[in-house]
């Protein structure tokens, strides 16, 4: 009973949104207030419906019922109880009901708290937010009802993929979802602004926040993604190019300039026009990383093996809400009012030169990813496109838009002096040169000479975050109590571009560092056996079985030393079988400083079982990768807790009270 509760809520969510979609709109356009108003009751009962349906889907995996087809295919009874409640969203049905969650989640937060709103462009926003979630939600009940009944209910489950059954596996997903439908609030505020014909600083203000929002979730989503793929899949790499992959990489890349627009149109009240057009694009390559990841066109271990009907399905979706909003850009982005003026070399230009080369990279990757498949589709060929081209196209552009990112905070608004902003960052340079010198004394001039660029870059980027933090609270130029207490009063969101850019240079030397100065070494080795990877020697003790609830396990015991015979590390890999699907993982044993790695992942046992196939691998400051990850994620939530984009209004004081607040903007 309680997933046929499910299954009505999810139509009932439908109906719903379908009134969220047409009333507030029509009541918008025509002034009637009533119509307009159940854009927030509607919203919230959409929410609150599809919470019904998500509530009984869970409770399905959790008592494991296997009446109910989703989790028959996803499920087992032996199943560890995380990844029994992870397995709701580990599969196409099921994550397609989080998506809709959290479409309506977000929905219902502008409802919630978006009361400063003008009536006209909140009406409008949730109308645009409904209206695309009619089109998931009948994506859902028409292609992927999850709560499918079996008759005769089988004994047991399927088991989840084991690739899925890991921590980190378990929470990529809700993060990678809530930054793709996030960029959903910007593409609404989009539209709704199209509609209206408006676009002011106010405007921008109210969509940085949700922007902000869905660009940390998304980060974190990719972050945790490289992570498992780092330690889980057993090859010692932390990026692989993979279709799906970019898929996410794109709207992140089209969101980063977003965000940098936005404040242009915030601060100086131009770039309006391109600014809306990046809110549709970054939406629609999130609505793309859908369709690659569901279609059936991609084979990866991201990917859901699912019916091409349903890809069909959402390459309609994906038209209809590229191919109109498009449509409505072209007939009222003429009209909206031009901007105030500036100069090539000021702030505006240097976020015009970010934004053109953020997008320029963002439509490599794009190509690098489609024309291959597209040859596929239509019988053309089959053309490989990997890490070589995107390394030689994608880089070029990467590293003129970092060096550029440290300069442009040191000019001025309207017109700026290139020469003087140099001079400002006279420290960043020294220290800059001294980083890049001490990696060369360090690494003795191997690896390839670019390398010492991406340190340099990534040094350049890290010091003149600092350099700029410095030149706002005028450190070292009047007293240290001062100075701090500018600091104290510095707006949040100038903290969080400090630190979103410091850790951003942490990224890039973390991921030169590996990139760059990574050993590795593959060894047919047998108890007793040793090897020397980077200075330190390795030895295989000994190899035992162990029993895990739905899996078994050969683990490896090995001890690691310095060349000195100091000792290091004690590393156990796994390798792991789960007889239910017949699959092999691969879990790796890590021994991390925080500046290097030490990795260890055991592979298969030769015929006779005697000797095991052994990875091993020294990856230098491939830790920050992660930490600058974690950093930025962090950077961007405390932009969010800006008081200036904290949603709410004045109220008016009651008679008697005092003077009257001023009214808000509506």
């Amino acid at each position: 009973m309680i997933p046929e509760l499910g299954h009505y809520a999810l139509v009932l969510a439908l109906f719903v949104a379908l009134v969220q979609s047409v009333l507030p709109l029509a009541g918008a356009a025509t002034g009637n207030a009533a119509w307009m108003a159940v854009a927030r009751p509607a919203a919230l009962g959409q929410l609150a419906l599809i919470l019904v349906a998500y509530a009984a889907l869970t409770w399905a995996h959790v008592v494991s019922d296997f009446s109910v087809q989703n989790v028959v295919q996803n499920s087992h009874s032996l199943k560890p109880m995380l990844y029994k409640v992870s397995g709701v969203w580990g599969n196409h049905e099921g994550s397609m009901i989080l998506w809709v969650l959290m479409l309506a989640g977000f929905g219902a937060a502008v409802a919630l708290f978006g009361r400063n709103l003008p009536p006209t462009l909140r009406a409008r926003v949730l109308s645009v937010q409904g209206m695309t979630g009619v089109g998931f939600l009948l994506f859902v009940l028409a292609t992927s009802n999850p709560f499918i009944r079996v008759i005769p209910a089988p004994l047991d489950g399927n088991d989840l993929n084991p690739l899925l059954q890991d921590p980190g596996l378990a929470f990529h997903p809700p993060f990678l979802y809530a930054g793709y439908v996030g960029f959903s609030m910007a593409f609404s505020f989009a539209v709704a602004a199209l509609i209206e014909g408006r676009v002011d600083p106010a405007w921008a203000r109210w969509v940085r926040p949700w922007t902000l929002l869905a660009w940390a979730s998304l980060t974190m989503g990719i972050a945790m993604g490289s992570w498992w793929a780092y330690y889980e899949l057993g090859w010692g790499g932390w990026w692989f190019w993979d279709p799906v992959e970019n898929a996410s990489l794109m709207p992140w890349l089209a969101g980063t300039a977003l965000l940098h627009s936005a404040t242009v149109v915030e601060k100086r009240d131009a770039l309006k026009s391109w600014t809306i057009l990046l809110a549709i694009v970054t939406f629609s390559l999130s609505l793309m990383g859908t369709f690659l990841v569901r279609s059936g066109i991609l084979t990866s271990v991201h990917a859901f093996a699912v019916d091409p009907a349903r890809g069909v399905f959402i390459l309609v979706l994906l038209v209809i809400a590229t191919g109109g909003s498009l449509l409505l850009y072209s007939l009222r982005a003429p009209s909206l009012k031009a901007g105030g003026l500036f100069a090539p070399v000021s702030r505006e230009g240097a976020l015009v030169l970010n934004n053109l080369l953020l997008s320029t990279a963002t439509a490599t990757v794009f190509i690098g990813t489609l024309y291959p498949l597209f040859l596929d589709v239509l019988e053309l060929g089959k053309v490989s496109v990997g890490a070589p081209f995107f390394n030689a196209t994608f880089l070029p552009l990467a590293m003129p838009m970092v060096a550029a990112m440290t300069v442009g905070p040191f000019l001025a608004w309207k017109r700026g002096d290139l020469g003087a902003a140099m001079v400002r960052l006279w420290s960043a340079g020294l220290a800059t040169a001294a980083i890049v010198a001490a990696a060369a004394y360090v690494t003795a001039g191997s690896g390839p000479i670019l390398a010492l660029a991406g340190i340099g870059l990534a040094a350049w980027a890290f010091f003149g975050a600092l350099a700029e933090f410095a030149e706002r609270i005028r450190l070292f130029r009047i007293p240290l109590r001062d100075s701090l207490n500018r600091a104290r009063h510095l707006p949040r969101s100038a903290w969080g571009m400090t630190l979103a850019h410091a850790f951003l240079g942490i990224s890039i030397a973390g991921m030169t560092g590996t990139s760059a100065w990574q050993t590795e070494a593959i060894r047919s080795m047998k108890p007793g056996d040793s090897a020397e990877v980077a200075g330190y020697v390795i030895r295989f003790d000994s190899i035992g079985g162990t029993q895990g609830p739905n899996f078994r396990s050969d683990t490896g015991r090995f001890t690691v030393t310095t060349a000195q015979g100091d000792h290091v590390a004690v590393l156990t890999p796994e390798r792991r079988f789960y007889p239910v699907t017949r699959m092999t993982t691969t879990e790796a044993a890590i021994h991390t400083t925080w500046v290097s790695d030490v990795y260890v992942a055991l592979g298969d046992p030769t015929q006779n079982g005697a000797a095991w196939t052994v990875r091993m691998y020294h990856h230098p400051l491939v830790p920050w990768i992660w930490i600058g990850g974690v950093g930025m994620v962090v950077a961007g939530l405390v932009s969010i807790s800006d008081r200036r984009y904290r949603v709410g209004a004045p109220e008016r004081r009651r008679a008697g009270a005092g003077p009257a607040a001023p009214q808000p903007a509506e």
